[in-house]
């Protein structure tokens, strides 16, 4: 079912809070997929999913090559339950964005994600869900 990230079921929220794993698909210059396994949050009341991660790394240069057009697919999956987040992706090292994404994600995993010197943020603006058995 597709659904906005504003008007999820309190079920597909409660998911989406627990400390998996998903993958983030990005795309490469060649437009070939690149799937990674990442940590990640999701903030339902504004559409936000937050990835960090270095600069270098091969998901924010896709994203950061790609431009305002840039889109992703972020999948958390469990047995047969899973919710996959798309959207508009962009690659940010501003402070403010960073402390807040590194704040959600210690919360989430109980455990602060590294952090290299060059520590970035993906922000994806979630506009469809796709989910099944939630």
């Amino acid at each position: 079912m597709s659904r906005s990230a504003t008007e999820l079921p309190a079920s597909t929220r409660a998911f989406l809070t627990h400390p998996r794993t998903a993958t983030l698909t990005t795309l490469r210059p060649d437009r070939t997929p690149h799937v990674t396994p990442v940590r990640f949050t999701f903030d339902p009341a504004t559409g936000l999913a937050r990835v960090t991660t270095r600069a270098g790394a091969r998901k924010a240069r896709n994203v950061a090559a790609g431009g305002p057009a840039a889109r992703v697919a972020l999948c958390q999956a469990d047995g047969l339950r899973w919710v996959t987040l798309e959207g508009r992706a962009a690659v940010t090292d501003e402070p403010a964005r960073l402390a807040e994404a590194v704040r959600r994600c210690t919360a989430r995993y109980r455990a602060a994600p590294p952090d290299p010197p060059d520590l970035v943020v993906i922000e994806i603006a979630v506009d469809r869900v796709l989910s099944l058995n939630l």
